[in-house]
Protein backbone atom coordinates (compact mmCIF):
# COMPACT_ATOMS: atom_id res chain seq x y z
CA UNK A 1 0.00 0.00 0.00
CA UNK A 2 1.36 3.40 -0.92
CA UNK A 3 2.01 5.55 2.10
CA UNK A 4 0.19 8.88 1.26
CA UNK A 5 2.06 11.99 3.95
CA UNK A 6 0.07 14.87 3.29
CA UNK A 7 -3.72 16.16 4.23
CA UNK A 8 -4.16 16.65 0.54
CA UNK A 9 -3.37 13.04 -0.58
CA UNK A 10 -5.23 12.16 2.46
CA UNK A 11 -8.49 13.58 1.21
CA UNK A 12 -8.36 12.66 -2.13
CA UNK A 13 -7.64 9.14 -1.00
CA UNK A 14 -10.73 8.98 1.38
CA UNK A 15 -13.25 10.50 -1.46
CA UNK A 16 -11.45 7.91 -4.00
CA UNK A 17 -12.35 5.21 -1.59
CA UNK A 18 -15.45 6.19 -0.43
CA UNK A 19 -16.51 6.46 -4.92
CA UNK A 20 -15.38 2.67 -4.95
CA UNK A 21 -17.49 1.40 -2.23
CA UNK A 22 -20.35 2.96 -2.96
CA UNK A 23 -19.99 1.56 -6.88
CA UNK A 24 -19.56 -1.67 -5.17
CA UNK A 25 -22.51 -1.33 -3.34
CA UNK A 26 -24.86 0.02 -5.80
CA UNK A 27 -23.41 -2.69 -8.19
CA UNK A 28 -24.51 -5.74 -6.10
CA UNK A 29 -27.51 -3.96 -4.99
CA UNK A 30 -28.75 -3.34 -9.13
CA UNK A 31 -27.59 -7.29 -9.99
CA UNK A 32 -29.99 -8.15 -7.03
CA UNK A 33 -32.57 -6.07 -8.75
CA UNK A 34 -31.78 -7.50 -11.68
CA UNK A 35 -32.69 -11.13 -10.35
CA UNK A 36 -35.76 -10.37 -9.01
CA UNK A 37 -37.12 -8.10 -11.85
CA UNK A 38 -36.23 -10.71 -13.93
CA UNK A 39 -37.91 -13.58 -12.09
CA UNK A 40 -34.69 -15.74 -11.01
CA UNK A 41 -33.44 -16.44 -7.96
CA UNK A 42 -32.01 -14.16 -5.69
CA UNK A 43 -29.51 -15.79 -3.48
CA UNK A 44 -26.12 -15.56 -5.57
CA UNK A 45 -26.73 -11.86 -6.20
CA UNK A 46 -27.65 -11.51 -2.24
CA UNK A 47 -24.69 -13.74 -1.20
CA UNK A 48 -22.57 -11.44 -3.49
CA UNK A 49 -23.88 -7.84 -1.83
CA UNK A 50 -23.20 -9.68 1.50
CA UNK A 51 -19.83 -10.51 1.37
CA UNK A 52 -18.74 -7.60 -0.74
CA UNK A 53 -20.21 -5.29 2.76
CA UNK A 54 -18.65 -7.83 4.84
CA UNK A 55 -15.61 -8.28 3.61
CA UNK A 56 -15.22 -4.09 2.62
CA UNK A 57 -17.79 -2.10 3.92
CA UNK A 58 -18.26 -3.23 7.43
CA UNK A 59 -14.43 -3.37 8.19
CA UNK A 60 -14.11 0.71 6.90
CA UNK A 61 -17.14 1.39 9.04
CA UNK A 62 -15.39 0.14 12.22
CA UNK A 63 -12.26 1.42 10.95
CA UNK A 64 -13.39 5.05 10.88
CA UNK A 65 -15.10 5.06 13.95
CA UNK A 66 -11.80 4.82 15.70
CA UNK A 67 -10.16 7.10 13.49
CA UNK A 68 -11.63 9.70 11.42
CA UNK A 69 -15.13 9.99 13.26
CA UNK A 70 -13.31 10.23 16.90
CA UNK A 71 -11.32 13.57 15.67
CA UNK A 72 -14.68 15.07 14.27
CA UNK A 73 -16.63 14.15 17.08
CA UNK A 74 -14.15 16.76 19.36
CA UNK A 75 -15.37 19.26 17.18
CA UNK A 76 -18.52 20.66 18.96
CA UNK A 77 -20.11 21.42 15.83
CA UNK A 78 -19.92 17.65 14.39
CA UNK A 79 -20.61 15.79 17.54
CA UNK A 80 -24.19 15.48 16.34
CA UNK A 81 -23.66 14.72 13.33
CA UNK A 82 -20.97 12.24 13.67
CA UNK A 83 -23.46 10.38 16.47
CA UNK A 84 -25.67 10.17 13.58
CA UNK A 85 -23.18 8.61 11.48
CA UNK A 86 -22.67 6.03 13.58
CA UNK A 87 -26.03 5.53 14.52
CA UNK A 88 -26.34 4.34 10.64
CA UNK A 89 -23.37 1.98 11.05
CA UNK A 90 -25.26 0.06 13.40
CA UNK A 91 -28.37 0.41 11.06
CA UNK A 92 -26.59 -1.19 8.33
CA UNK A 93 -25.39 -3.97 10.10
CA UNK A 94 -28.63 -4.74 11.08
CA UNK A 95 -29.82 -4.78 7.29
CA UNK A 96 -26.96 -6.62 5.90
CA UNK A 97 -27.83 -9.53 8.58
CA UNK A 98 -31.52 -9.34 7.85
CA UNK A 99 -30.19 -9.57 4.11
CA UNK A 100 -28.31 -12.84 5.19
CA UNK A 101 -31.25 -14.58 6.59
CA UNK A 102 -34.00 -13.44 4.13
CA UNK A 103 -35.81 -16.11 2.80
CA UNK A 104 -37.47 -14.97 -0.08
CA UNK A 105 -37.15 -12.49 -2.92
CA UNK A 106 -39.19 -9.74 -1.63
CA UNK A 107 -37.33 -9.74 1.25
CA UNK A 108 -34.10 -9.77 0.03
CA UNK A 109 -34.95 -7.38 -2.46
CA UNK A 110 -36.30 -4.75 -0.02
CA UNK A 111 -33.18 -4.95 2.72
CA UNK A 112 -30.80 -4.65 -0.18
CA UNK A 113 -32.55 -1.60 -1.40
CA UNK A 114 -32.47 -0.38 2.35
CA UNK A 115 -29.22 -0.77 2.39
CA UNK A 116 -28.19 0.47 -0.96
CA UNK A 117 -29.99 3.34 -0.06
CA UNK A 118 -28.89 4.06 3.40
CA UNK A 119 -24.81 3.62 2.42
CA UNK A 120 -25.27 5.79 -0.81
CA UNK A 121 -26.20 8.64 1.61
CA UNK A 122 -24.02 7.96 4.26
CA UNK A 123 -21.10 8.35 2.47
CA UNK A 124 -22.54 11.84 0.63
CA UNK A 125 -22.77 13.40 4.53
CA UNK A 126 -19.31 11.98 5.19
CA UNK A 127 -17.72 13.55 2.34
CA UNK A 128 -19.92 16.62 2.60
CA UNK A 129 -20.05 17.48 6.26
CA UNK A 130 -16.94 15.28 7.79
CA UNK A 131 -14.41 15.25 5.60
CA UNK A 132 -13.98 18.89 4.26
CA UNK A 133 -14.07 20.68 8.49
CA UNK A 134 -11.20 17.88 9.11
CA UNK A 135 -9.11 18.67 6.21
CA UNK A 136 -9.43 22.33 7.16
CA UNK A 137 -8.39 22.05 10.63
CA UNK A 138 -4.51 22.38 10.84
CA UNK A 139 -4.40 20.54 14.19
CA UNK A 140 -6.15 16.91 12.39
CA UNK A 141 -2.93 15.34 10.43
CA UNK A 142 -5.44 13.54 7.89
CA UNK A 143 -2.65 11.34 6.81
CA UNK A 144 -2.18 10.22 10.41
CA UNK A 145 -5.61 9.15 10.60
CA UNK A 146 -6.01 7.22 7.23
CA UNK A 147 -2.59 4.94 8.09
CA UNK A 148 -4.59 4.39 11.34
CA UNK A 149 -7.21 3.78 9.27
CA UNK A 150 -6.07 1.19 6.87
CA UNK A 151 -4.01 -0.55 9.88
CA UNK A 152 -7.80 -0.82 11.89
CA UNK A 153 -9.27 -1.81 8.75
CA UNK A 154 -6.92 -4.69 8.35
CA UNK A 155 -7.22 -5.66 11.91
CA UNK A 156 -11.50 -5.54 11.79
CA UNK A 157 -10.79 -7.94 8.61
CA UNK A 158 -8.58 -10.17 10.40
CA UNK A 159 -10.96 -10.20 13.85
CA UNK A 160 -7.91 -9.12 16.54
CA UNK A 161 -8.20 -5.91 18.18
CA UNK A 162 -7.17 -2.56 16.33
CA UNK A 163 -6.06 -0.92 19.70
CA UNK A 164 -3.75 -1.34 22.65
CA UNK A 165 -5.56 -2.09 26.15
CA UNK A 166 -8.24 -3.74 23.86
CA UNK A 167 -9.47 -7.20 24.61
CA UNK A 168 -7.05 -10.26 24.13
CA UNK A 169 -6.41 -11.22 20.51
CA UNK A 170 -8.92 -13.59 18.90
CA UNK A 171 -6.92 -16.71 18.88
CA UNK A 172 -9.44 -18.98 16.39
CA UNK A 173 -10.01 -16.02 14.42
CA UNK A 174 -6.47 -15.61 13.70
CA UNK A 175 -5.44 -19.30 13.23
CA UNK A 176 -8.64 -19.21 10.58
CA UNK A 177 -7.05 -16.17 9.10
CA UNK A 178 -3.82 -18.05 8.93
CA UNK A 179 -5.28 -21.26 7.54
CA UNK A 180 -7.17 -19.46 4.95
CA UNK A 181 -4.14 -18.08 3.76
CA UNK A 182 -2.34 -21.22 3.63
CA UNK A 183 -5.50 -22.16 1.57
CA UNK A 184 -5.02 -19.51 -0.72
CA UNK A 185 -1.44 -20.04 -1.38
CA UNK A 186 -2.18 -23.58 -2.06
CA UNK A 187 -4.69 -22.45 -4.83
CA UNK A 188 -1.91 -20.35 -6.17
CA UNK A 189 0.48 -22.52 -6.58
CA UNK A 190 -2.21 -25.35 -8.62
CA UNK A 191 -2.89 -27.31 -5.54
CA UNK A 192 -6.91 -26.39 -5.19
CA UNK A 193 -7.65 -29.45 -4.47
CA UNK A 194 -5.41 -29.76 -1.31
CA UNK A 195 -6.59 -25.99 -0.35
CA UNK A 196 -10.14 -27.13 -0.51
CA UNK A 197 -9.33 -29.89 1.42
CA UNK A 198 -7.64 -27.81 4.36
CA UNK A 199 -10.39 -24.99 4.55
CA UNK A 200 -12.53 -27.73 4.74
CA UNK A 201 -11.15 -29.23 8.21
CA UNK A 202 -10.97 -25.56 9.55
CA UNK A 203 -14.72 -25.40 8.32
CA UNK A 204 -15.04 -28.84 10.73
CA UNK A 205 -12.86 -26.95 13.65
CA UNK A 206 -15.25 -24.09 14.32
CA UNK A 207 -18.40 -24.83 12.61
CA UNK A 208 -19.80 -26.23 16.18
CA UNK A 209 -18.11 -23.42 18.68
CA UNK A 210 -17.93 -20.22 16.19
CA UNK A 211 -20.56 -20.30 14.08
CA UNK A 212 -19.44 -16.71 12.57
CA UNK A 213 -16.03 -18.24 11.88
CA UNK A 214 -17.74 -21.16 10.07
CA UNK A 215 -19.49 -18.29 7.75
CA UNK A 216 -16.29 -16.74 6.87
CA UNK A 217 -14.27 -20.37 6.16
CA UNK A 218 -17.51 -21.85 4.16
CA UNK A 219 -17.27 -18.23 1.70
CA UNK A 220 -13.96 -18.67 1.19
CA UNK A 221 -14.44 -22.38 0.67
CA UNK A 222 -16.54 -20.69 -2.52
CA UNK A 223 -14.03 -18.79 -3.72
CA UNK A 224 -10.92 -21.39 -3.31
CA UNK A 225 -13.25 -24.33 -5.06
CA UNK A 226 -12.84 -22.54 -8.81
CA UNK A 227 -9.51 -23.31 -8.57
CA UNK A 228 -10.18 -26.90 -8.58
CA UNK A 229 -9.50 -28.62 -12.46
CA UNK A 230 -10.00 -32.04 -11.27
CA UNK A 231 -12.24 -34.24 -9.59
CA UNK A 232 -12.77 -33.04 -5.94
CA UNK A 233 -11.68 -35.35 -3.05
CA UNK A 234 -11.49 -38.91 -3.46
CA UNK A 235 -14.71 -40.37 -1.51
CA UNK A 236 -13.73 -43.43 0.76
CA UNK A 237 -15.16 -46.62 -0.66
CA UNK A 238 -18.97 -47.24 0.75
CA UNK A 239 -21.47 -49.85 -0.42
CA UNK A 240 -24.02 -47.18 -1.65
CA UNK A 241 -27.35 -47.58 -0.35
CA UNK A 242 -30.21 -49.19 -2.55
CA UNK A 243 -32.26 -46.36 -4.50
CA UNK A 244 -35.82 -47.59 -4.08
CA UNK A 245 -37.31 -43.89 -5.66
CA UNK A 246 -38.26 -43.08 -1.97
CA UNK A 247 -35.83 -40.94 -1.14
CA UNK A 248 -36.81 -37.46 -0.20
CA UNK A 249 -35.85 -34.45 -1.88
CA UNK A 250 -34.13 -31.48 0.07
CA UNK A 251 -34.65 -28.23 -1.77
CA UNK A 252 -32.25 -25.69 -0.28
CA UNK A 253 -32.51 -22.87 -3.33
CA UNK A 254 -35.56 -20.65 -1.36
CA UNK A 255 -33.23 -20.91 1.39
CA UNK A 256 -30.81 -17.67 2.31
CA UNK A 257 -27.37 -19.00 1.59
CA UNK A 258 -26.27 -18.29 4.95
CA UNK A 259 -28.88 -21.72 6.37
CA UNK A 260 -28.22 -24.27 3.04
CA UNK A 261 -25.70 -26.08 4.67
CA UNK A 262 -26.71 -25.94 8.41
CA UNK A 263 -30.02 -27.46 7.37
CA UNK A 264 -28.14 -30.35 4.29
CA UNK A 265 -25.97 -31.76 7.76
CA UNK A 266 -29.11 -31.52 9.90
CA UNK A 267 -30.83 -33.52 7.42
CA UNK A 268 -27.66 -35.86 7.14
CA UNK A 269 -27.72 -36.07 10.75
CA UNK A 270 -31.36 -37.68 11.06
CA UNK A 271 -30.57 -40.08 8.57
CA UNK A 272 -30.79 -43.98 9.76
CA UNK A 273 -28.06 -46.44 7.95
CA UNK A 274 -29.06 -47.04 4.74
CA UNK A 275 -30.79 -43.99 3.81
CA UNK A 276 -30.30 -41.15 1.94
CA UNK A 277 -32.24 -37.87 0.75
CA UNK A 278 -32.09 -35.79 -2.97
CA UNK A 279 -30.31 -32.31 -2.68
CA UNK A 280 -31.46 -29.74 -4.76
CA UNK A 281 -29.23 -27.00 -5.29
CA UNK A 282 -28.77 -24.09 -7.96
CA UNK A 283 -25.32 -24.27 -7.84
CA UNK A 284 -22.37 -26.91 -7.78
CA UNK A 285 -21.98 -27.87 -4.55
CA UNK A 286 -18.71 -28.81 -4.85
CA UNK A 287 -17.52 -26.96 -1.27
CA UNK A 288 -20.15 -29.04 0.50
CA UNK A 289 -18.81 -32.43 -1.01
CA UNK A 290 -15.37 -31.48 0.49
CA UNK A 291 -16.59 -30.48 4.02
CA UNK A 292 -18.95 -33.98 3.97
CA UNK A 293 -15.62 -35.22 3.45
CA UNK A 294 -13.49 -33.35 6.19
CA UNK A 295 -16.46 -33.97 8.63
CA UNK A 296 -17.81 -37.62 7.52
CA UNK A 297 -14.96 -39.76 5.52
CA UNK A 298 -16.20 -42.73 4.92
CA UNK A 299 -19.32 -42.30 5.98
CA UNK A 300 -21.44 -40.92 3.42
CA UNK A 301 -21.94 -41.45 -0.25
CA UNK A 302 -22.37 -38.97 -3.21
CA UNK A 303 -24.31 -39.34 -6.53
CA UNK A 304 -24.82 -36.80 -8.82
CA UNK A 305 -27.84 -36.82 -10.04
CA UNK A 306 -27.82 -33.69 -12.42
CA UNK A 307 -25.35 -31.24 -12.81
CA UNK A 308 -26.06 -28.06 -14.38
CA UNK A 309 -26.61 -25.88 -15.54
CA UNK A 310 -28.70 -24.59 -13.45
CA UNK A 311 -30.31 -27.07 -11.26
CA UNK A 312 -28.08 -29.24 -9.85
CA UNK A 313 -29.17 -32.42 -8.20
CA UNK A 314 -27.35 -35.38 -5.66
CA UNK A 315 -27.99 -38.15 -4.00
CA UNK A 316 -26.70 -38.12 -0.48
CA UNK A 317 -26.95 -41.47 1.71
CA UNK A 318 -25.64 -43.05 5.51
CA UNK A 319 -24.51 -46.11 3.80
CA UNK A 320 -25.68 -49.21 5.76
CA UNK A 321 -22.26 -50.34 6.66
CA UNK A 322 -19.63 -47.42 7.70
CA UNK A 323 -16.54 -47.97 9.90
CA UNK A 324 -16.25 -47.24 13.27
CA UNK A 325 -15.39 -43.77 14.61
CA UNK A 326 -11.97 -44.01 15.12
CA UNK A 327 -11.16 -41.65 12.37
CA UNK A 328 -13.06 -39.06 14.32
CA UNK A 329 -10.48 -39.71 17.76
CA UNK A 330 -7.70 -39.27 15.40
CA UNK A 331 -8.98 -35.90 13.77
CA UNK A 332 -10.06 -34.54 17.30
CA UNK A 333 -13.47 -35.11 16.33
CA UNK A 334 -16.64 -35.31 19.04
CA UNK A 335 -17.87 -38.29 19.72
CA UNK A 336 -21.26 -36.84 20.37
CA UNK A 337 -21.21 -34.91 17.25
CA UNK A 338 -24.93 -34.80 15.85
CA UNK A 339 -24.57 -35.37 12.38
CA UNK A 340 -22.89 -38.46 13.39
CA UNK A 341 -25.90 -40.18 14.71
CA UNK A 342 -26.48 -43.95 13.40
CA UNK A 343 -23.26 -43.82 11.73
CA UNK A 344 -22.47 -47.04 13.88
CA UNK A 345 -25.93 -48.23 14.14
CA UNK A 346 -27.23 -51.54 13.79
CA UNK A 347 -29.63 -51.45 10.85
CA UNK A 348 -32.88 -50.57 11.63
CA UNK A 349 -31.58 -48.81 14.59
CA UNK A 350 -32.72 -44.82 15.20
CA UNK A 351 -30.34 -42.28 14.72
CA UNK A 352 -29.41 -39.73 17.55
CA UNK A 353 -29.48 -36.20 17.28
CA UNK A 354 -27.50 -34.49 20.01
CA UNK A 355 -28.08 -30.74 19.78
CA UNK A 356 -26.08 -29.85 22.71
CA UNK A 357 -23.03 -28.57 20.67
CA UNK A 358 -25.60 -26.26 18.39
CA UNK A 359 -25.73 -22.87 20.02
CA UNK A 360 -29.39 -22.58 21.49
CA UNK A 361 -30.16 -20.13 18.67
CA UNK A 362 -30.15 -22.82 16.11
CA UNK A 363 -31.08 -25.78 17.91
CA UNK A 364 -34.82 -25.54 17.00
CA UNK A 365 -34.07 -25.01 13.21
CA UNK A 366 -31.67 -28.61 13.24
CA UNK A 367 -34.67 -30.45 14.93
CA UNK A 368 -37.45 -29.12 13.07
CA UNK A 369 -35.19 -30.04 9.68
CA UNK A 370 -34.50 -33.42 10.82
CA UNK A 371 -37.88 -34.33 11.59
CA UNK A 372 -39.09 -33.06 8.43
CA UNK A 373 -36.48 -35.67 6.62
CA UNK A 374 -38.44 -38.52 8.15
CA UNK A 375 -40.07 -41.02 6.35
CA UNK A 376 -43.57 -41.96 8.34
CA UNK A 377 -43.09 -44.58 10.94
CA UNK A 378 -39.89 -43.31 11.10
CA UNK A 379 -38.13 -41.80 14.17
CA UNK A 380 -34.77 -40.58 16.36
CA UNK A 381 -33.77 -39.91 19.43
CA UNK A 382 -33.09 -35.86 20.44
CA UNK A 383 -30.68 -35.61 22.86
CA UNK A 384 -30.46 -32.21 25.32
CA UNK A 385 -29.05 -30.66 27.72
CA UNK A 386 -32.27 -29.39 29.25
CA UNK A 387 -36.03 -30.31 29.15
CA UNK A 388 -37.46 -29.87 25.86
CA UNK A 389 -40.63 -28.75 26.79
CA UNK A 390 -40.92 -25.64 24.96
CA UNK A 391 -40.00 -27.56 22.04
CA UNK A 392 -42.84 -29.95 21.92
CA UNK A 393 -45.96 -26.71 22.49
CA UNK A 394 -44.37 -25.96 18.92
CA UNK A 395 -44.54 -29.47 17.82
CA UNK A 396 -48.22 -29.43 18.66
CA UNK A 397 -48.56 -25.92 17.22
CA UNK A 398 -46.65 -27.09 13.90
CA UNK A 399 -47.41 -30.77 13.37
CA UNK A 400 -50.62 -31.84 15.76
CA UNK A 401 -51.57 -35.62 15.15
CA UNK A 402 -48.36 -36.36 13.40
CA UNK A 403 -45.95 -36.71 15.53
CA UNK A 404 -45.26 -38.97 18.44
CA UNK A 405 -43.29 -37.99 21.49
CA UNK A 406 -41.66 -40.47 24.06
CA UNK A 407 -39.38 -39.53 27.17
CA UNK A 408 -36.26 -42.27 27.15
CA UNK A 409 -34.27 -40.49 29.73
CA UNK A 410 -35.62 -36.93 32.04
CA UNK A 411 -32.14 -35.45 33.66
CA UNK A 412 -30.91 -34.25 35.45
CA UNK A 413 -28.04 -33.67 33.03
CA UNK A 414 -29.16 -35.46 29.78
CA UNK A 415 -32.79 -35.67 28.40
CA UNK A 416 -33.55 -38.35 25.96
CA UNK A 417 -36.93 -37.79 23.53
CA UNK A 418 -38.40 -40.32 20.66
CA UNK A 419 -39.95 -37.92 18.22
CA UNK A 420 -41.44 -40.02 15.34
CA UNK A 421 -43.52 -39.07 12.40
CA UNK A 422 -46.52 -41.51 12.44
CA UNK A 423 -48.07 -43.11 9.87
CA UNK A 424 -50.90 -41.93 7.87
CA UNK A 425 -50.98 -38.94 9.30
CA UNK A 426 -52.89 -35.87 7.24
CA UNK A 427 -50.54 -33.04 6.73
Amino acid sequence: MTTIDTDTGALEAMLSHHAALADGVARRVGALRAAAEGGARHETAAAELVAYLAEEVLPHAEAEEGTFYRAAAAKADLAETVAGMMDEHRQLVSLVEQLATAGDTSGALRHAEAIGSLFARHVTKENELVLPPLAADEAVYLAGLLAEMHRRTEAAKQGTPATEGAAAPDAEATLVRLLLRAASQLADAGQGDAACTLAAEAWTAVRASRPELAVRVTAALHRLVRSVTAEPVSLSPGRPAPRDGSDALLDVRALAPAQRHEKIFATYGALGPGTGFVLVNDHDPKPLRYQFEAEHAGRFTWDVLEAGPTVWRVRITRPAETPGRADDAERGGSAAAPEECGSAAAPGAEPELDVRRFPHGQRHDVIFTAFDALAEGTGFVLMNDHDPRPLRYQFEAEHAGRYSWDYLEAGPEVWRVRIGRLTGAQA
